[in-house]
């Protein structure tokens, strides 16, 4: 009981020194639990559409692509109607309907502009049918009754200022389908961003399916009483042989549209936990401080509470229950700032397109659980070494000023531990930039940035001393005897600066690490595009969807281009001469393609790999199976016979543009391979006529103006889309870093705050000794930048070297060019000199507040 009122009138007494810690872990706890509840959230809403929109049993072609698998001609697979009838006579059918449902389509209004979700949500066409109205409502209007009319939902008419009879227009591989807006329809559940347009059956079979009288699936519902498993069953029987055919309870699709979701929502939500444990490990800096530096305030304290009976346990225990209340406050307080944070990432995914209602909101019992554990747990764990210090106070230190002599000193036992441990991640890093392969290297690499990173933390007091000493000279000398009493303030205790930077080195660590790594893929994809791309434009979909046929032909008539290549790519399986057998892509490309892409051999002749039955293969797969220049591959076509193609050439896998692909001539697939079954375009090349570079680029964006889903980039656009792109995937990184630079920013106010109390008396004679307010601020705001720069001077540096180690693991994928961004570097270095001057002003202003004679008056 003697050591809980102790805690609790310390904690209290101390409650504004603690209040940075509790943000501390309130923010870190808050960035736990918000990707939880957020990817709970996500969940739970595609939980539930997959549900309602699945059928008590589903019956689809056995061929059937999945759910995020967009068929390679087009046209999903389709089953005749005559099956629907025998569904229908199943035992226990209560009625079978046929449905057509495809998303190799993309809507536009009236003026050709893109009406699906600009986050990746599919666009879906089909017919409407009894079944969904499981999931939505007709809310105005009526569904379509003919080829002219259709029927889309609620979001994207409100997102896109739609109405009853406006134009739409639905492109698909068999043609465009124009017709009016008849009807719009308002999902009952959340709708996650898909943007869907309704036709009448017939239209919809004929130009999505290009056949009458088939579906994609048939929608069975049950009788009352029959349960779906035996519903299942009893289709089954009623098909009889049922290789032809997939079947699947309510249950099971929901399963398989929550797989195809579940690995994309896992790698964001464990993404965004690593971040999370970042903030937390910047917090345990920061406690470590708080709790050293209360320690040493209070010396004289314990020192009597060892003096009047107080054992080394209870002192002990005493600073630890400081440190659970902290981690209860924080992690409390967390839990219901992760629920708002939650809150406001649905929000901001609703802003870009992605619809999450709060209705869905899903806050698992594991949840809080979770956060209130890592919270404390962090918490306490953080407290541990200076609560051991605590109980070692002797009662004689009850006789001494606040502070010990020991907390000045960095040990020489953690010096060599430091050294040791730096030496042995440079090892690790060194012996990664000199393996043979990515995946022996990576592990080499993983553990030298560990090891260095505990080295240099460990370090951290030792470099404080000579690298403080060396941004005095250069910074701090020019303020005259302000700069050197700040200096010498940031050497007074070395282990607080070094802990107090080593907050901020974390986060700039991987920020400069990230921006090596960055800079030189750009750099190595763009070295790599001038070498081997020869190309003028590109043509593609932004949304993996194919190139339609009539999008093709406008492409092909465009005035002023030399040629277009088609690119197509087909399933197959490989027979080897060795025997052996391989699911393998074939590249199926016009003879112009190797002039587009200019790609290096090291066997034959690529020009004779698009002859008659003629084929390329990559040098991997050729050293794999033993392949030379002459032999024949089986090649089975997925989509339609078997031929026997000769090896002409082998091409070289050191690249990472069309990296083992297999090239044949496209008339060579067209021999196998039906023209309905043949696969769409994924991708076209066309170039220009001499002197015509600019005429042509105009007429090609021209001529696919009625087409937004494609994009015309001649080199210039490919290589700033690259950049662009792995730009927005570094910003959103950077972003998700923040967090813990505001977690160290906090360490560095925390720790001036401190500072400053502790040296009140100091502050109170320097004062009275003529130091004036705007100097006493000053000296405080100079010490906070000194600290800030030394954090990112280390940062950045060990950042550098993770970087550049990277990039040579890189070097074996075939991205070779080391490139350090050197403006991001500089800035963000500058930048850390203005988040310490921010941090100080708070400190600084506070401690030039104080009164000098009360000040002075201080006990220790």
């Amino acid at each position: 009981m003697t050591v809980w009122k102790t805690s609790m009138r310390n904690f209290l007494a101390h409650k504004g020194r603690m209040a940075l810690s509790a943000i501390a872990v309130l923010l870190s706890v808050a960035f736990v639990c918000g990707t939880l509840v957020f990817t709970d959230t996500m969940n739970t809403t595609f939980d539930k559409l997959f549900a309602v929109t699945s059928a008590d049993v589903t019956v689809s072609p056995k061929k059937a692509t999945s759910v995020d698998d967009l068929p390679e001609n087009g046209k999903p697979e389709a089953l005749p109607e005559s099956v629907v009838a025998e569904v229908a006579g199943a035992e226990g059918v209560k009625k079978a309907e046929g449905a057509v449902t495809s998303m190799s389509v993309t809507l536009v209004d009236s003026r050709d502009k893109n009406l699906g979700s600009d986050t990746g949500a599919p666009t879906i066409a089909g017919n409407w049918t009894g079944n969904d109205l499981r999931s939505m409502e007709i809310t105005s209007g009526h569904a379509p009754r003919g080829p002219t009319e259709a029927m889309i939902d609620a979001d994207t008419a409100e997102k896109h200022h739609l109405k009853i009879g406006d134009e739409v227009r639905t492109i698909a591989v068999t043609g465009d389908i124009r017709s009016r807006i008849s009807g719009i329809a308002s999902f009952t559940v959340t709708n996650p961003g898909a943007a869907v347009v309704y036709l009448d059956t017939a239209t919809a079979q004929q130009k999505l399916l290009g056949a009458p009288g088939v579906f994609t699936h048939i929608s069975v519902t049950a009788e009352p009483g029959v349960s779906d498993t035996l519903l299942k069953k009893n289709v089954a029987t009623a098909l009889g042989d049922t290789a032809s055919y997939k079947l699947r309870t309510q249950e099971e699709a929901a399963a398989d549209g929550k797989d195809s979701m579940g690995s994309f929502l896992d790698v964001m939500k464990y993404a965004m936990l690593g971040f999370a444990g970042i903030a937390f490990l910047v917090g345990i800096f920061l406690i470590v401080n708080t709790f050293s530096m209360l320690v040493a305030q209070r010396t004289r304290e314990i020192g009597l509470m060892r003096a009047i009976g107080s054992s080394r346990k209870q002192v002990n225990r005493s600073v630890l229950v400081e440190a659970v209340l902290l981690g209860v406050v924080g992690s409390v307080l967390g839990v219901g700032a992760g629920i708002g944070l939650a809150v406001g990432l649905m929000k901001l995914m609703g802003a870009v397109g992605m619809e999450l209602s709060t209705r869905d909101l899903t806050i698992a019992w594991t949840t809080p659980a979770i956060g209130l554990a890592l919270g404390i747990v962090v918490t306490v764990l953080a407290a541990y070494v200076p609560a051991r210090r605590a109980g070692k106070v002797s009662p004689m230190a009850a006789l001494r000023d606040a502070g010990t002599p020991a907390d000045a000193r960095s040990g020489w036992v953690r010096a060599a531990l430091g050294l040791v441990l730096t030496g042995a991640g440079a090892a690790g890093l060194w012996t990664a930039t000199r393996a043979d392969e990515a995946s022996e290297g990576s592990l080499y690499l993983g553990l030298g940035v560990v090891l260095s990173l505990i080295g240099f933390i460990v370090i951290g007091p030792l470099l404080a001393g000579v690298v403080v000493r060396v941004l005095g000279a250069v910074v701090l000398r020019l303020f005259g005897p302000v700069g050197r009493l700040a200096e010498r303030n940031a050497l007074r205790n070395p282990r607080r600066t070094g802990a107090t930077a080593a907050a901020l080195m974390i986060g700039l660590a991987l920020v400069a690490c990230l921006s090596v790594v960055g800079s030189s893929m750009v750099a190595s994809a763009t070295d790599e595009l001038d070498k081997s791309v020869g190309t003028d434009f590109i043509v593609q979909s932004n949304t993996g969807q194919l190139i339609v046929p009539q999008a093709a032909q406008a492409i092909e008539k465009v005035p002023g281009i030399e040629h277009v290549t088609d690119y197509r790519v087909l399933s197959a399986t490989f027979t080897n001469p060795d025997g052996s057998t391989a699911d393998e892509q074939v590249t199926a490309a016009d003879p112009t393609y190797p002039r587009d892409l200019r790609r290096k051999t090291t066997a034959g002749d690529l020009a004779k790999a698009y002859g008659a039955d003629s084929m390329s293969v990559g040098s991997d797969y050729a050293a794999l199976h033993g392949i030379e220049v002459g032999d024949d591959i089986t090649v089975a076509f997925k989509a339609g016979d078997t031929a026997k193609l000769k090896v002409a050439a082998i091409t070289s896998d050191d690249t990472n543009v069309d990296r083992g692909a297999n090239y044949t001539n496209v008339t060579t697939a067209e021999r196998y391979v039906d023209a309905d079954s043949m696969p769409k375009n994924m991708i076209m090349f066309a170039s220009a006529e001499d002197g015509k570079e600019k005429e042509a680029y105009a007429a090609l964006k021209s001529s696919l103006a009625a087409y937004p889903q494609y994009k015309v980039q001649n080199q210039a656009d490919f290589k700033e889309d690259l950049k662009d792109q792995i730009g927005q995937l570094l910003n959103i990184v950077y972003g998700l870093l923040a967090l813990a630079i505001i977690v160290a920013v906090l360490g560095v106010v925390n720790t001036l705050a401190l500072s400053v109390v502790e040296r009140t008396r100091e502050i109170g004679l320097m004062r009275a000794i003529g130091l004036s307010r705007r100097q006493l601020r000053r000296m405080i705001r100079l010490e906070s930048v000194v600290i800030a720069l030394f954090g990112a001077l280390l940062g950045l540096g060990l950042g550098m070297g993770w970087g550049t180690s990277a990039q040579k693991l890189l070097a074996l994928e075939g991205l070779e060019v080391l490139e350090i961004p050197w403006p991001t570097i500089v800035t963000v270095f500058v930048a850390s000199a203005f988040v310490g001057l921010f941090a100080a002003l708070v400190p600084a202003f506070r401690a030039g507040r104080m009164n000098v004679l009360n000040a002075i008056a201080t006990d220790g």
